[in-house]
């Protein structure tokens, strides 16, 4: 069961913005894309680097420390030097306001 976390309203955020929030001591970067809102873990799986001071193309997220990208949507680590993916979390969005379930 999800516990829901409020985020920001939609209209907050741009569409490649990314943010990120701390709930019960974890970093999760928040997505605005075209289709849609997505939230991942919100540090880089190479190194503890806070993945919402990277840059976001269609969806993909790249590290700002080393260039690593990650697939937004999924999770998947795509380029090197990351190997390992990010976990992903549900998302939701009522009225106007992001949730990210936790």
């Amino acid at each position: 069961m999800s516990d829901w976390v409020r985020v920001c309203r939609l209209d907050e955020m741009e569409v490649e913005d990314v943010l990120s929030i701390e709930h019960g001591g974890k970093l999760i970067a928040v997505y605005r894309l075209e289709d849609g809102v997505y939230a991942t873990d919100g540090h880089c799986t190479h190194e503890v680097q806070d993945l919402s001071d990277g840059f976001v193309i269609d969806n993909i997220i790249e590290c700002p420390l080393h260039g690593g990208q990650f697939d937004i949507v999924t999770g998947k680590a795509l380029t090197p030097p990351v190997c390992v993916d990010l976990a992903t979390y549900e998302v939701k969005v009522e009225d106007g306001e992001i949730f990210v379930g936790i």
